[in-house]
């Protein structure tokens, strides 16, 4: 359960103004002329307080919560600028389209995915096969978790499957991401950027269905994980 302790408003307005910044693409000030509309005097300075503090807290329930994935996966990066410069948000479904992981990082090297693929088999388990792009630091990347695998005296492996096109429905599933955060213009911190993009990523998972039954509004789902 995620603690509201301490908190100058109700939870569920909270629950409420974090669910709609990462659903729908509103800016800040816009969320808090909203959210006045709805009697709910409230700035956009604390709005944004709310997202970064919450969003991430709630993504790590999602994490635990969802159905689980196929053993067939795809991943891939994208592209999301903060204060000016590119960063990369790696992420990655499973053949039906689920969502399984992600992570933003700085860098777009061995070393970050690595740090990515072991960190997605921590919460979804080691796969059959992954299928990426030509990247050859994500080959890398999976090459090492392989040897892992082996160190650790687990005697799976994963199938690395190079094939751009394969990879066509992960590419497709960035889109939701990106025309969220085409609406920010732009993160100032990368905190706030992978805070806000952790938010996202519950939403479009939630769109997804993958945690209760379609019949469920998406708030009531959202503001669920957070109890």
């Amino acid at each position: 359960m995620i603690s509201f302790k301490g908190a100058h408003y109700p939870r569920d307005v909270i629950l409420f103004a974090v669910f709609f910044y990462v659903r729908y693409p509103v800016s800040y000030r816009d969320l808090e002329e909203i959210m006045a509309e709805r009697g709910v005097v409230v700035d956009h300075a604390t709005l944004n307080r709310w997202v970064v503090k919450y969003a991430p807290l709630i993504a790590d329930e999602a994490r635990k919560r969802k159905v689980s994935g196929a053993k067939s996966w795809r991943a891939d990066e994208t592209y999301i600028k903060v204060k000016g410069r590119w960063v990369y948000l790696y992420r990655a479904i499973d053949k039906h389209g689920q969502t399984l992981d992600f992570m933003l990082s700085e860098s777009r090297d061995h070393a970050a995915a690595t740090d990515f693929f072991w960190k997605t088999l921590g919460s979804n388990g080691v796969p059959d096969r992954v299928v990426i792009d030509k990247s050859g630091a994500n080959k890398a990347g999976l090459n090492t978790v392989n040897e892992f695998l082996y160190l650790l005296g687990i005697p799976q492996r994963i199938e690395i499957i190079q094939a751009k096109y394969l990879n066509n429905i992960i590419e497709q599933d960035h889109r939701f991401i990106k025309r969220l955060t085409r609406q920010i213009k732009g993160f100032k911190t990368f905190v706030t950027a992978a805070a806000t993009l952790a938010g996202i990523e519950v939403a479009h998972m939630i769109r997804k269905d993958q945690f209760y039954a379609k019949e469920i509004h998406a708030f009531k789902q959202f503001a669920a994980l957070a109890a």
